[in-house]
């Protein structure tokens, strides 16, 4: 994945980033809590990645991924 545009990452707030950086039960559960001291990435580290790869899809989206692309009504062919 390429880097998020400055236009995503503005769209990345500290209160997001707050948020998204608390692990859900089922997370801990999995992965445990990580520990940065024994090389293990930050949960804020990691949220801000997540949060700016999503803003980036969101600002750029791609219109040929099938994720992406909102088409509309005339973009459809129409069926007899």
């Amino acid at each position: 994945m390429k880097e998020p545009s400055p236009e995503a990452l503005a769209n990345v707030t500290e209160e997001n980033v707050e948020t998204r950086s608390h692990l859900l039960p089922e997370e801990v559960a999995v992965e445990g809590h990580p520990d940065p001291s024994k090389g293990e990435l930050d949960p804020k580290v990691q949220a801000a990645v997540i949060l700016a790869e999503s803003e980036e899809r969101t600002v750029h989206a791609d219109p040929d991924d099938a994720q992406g692309g909102h088409r509309q009504s005339s973009d459809t062919a129409d069926l007899p």
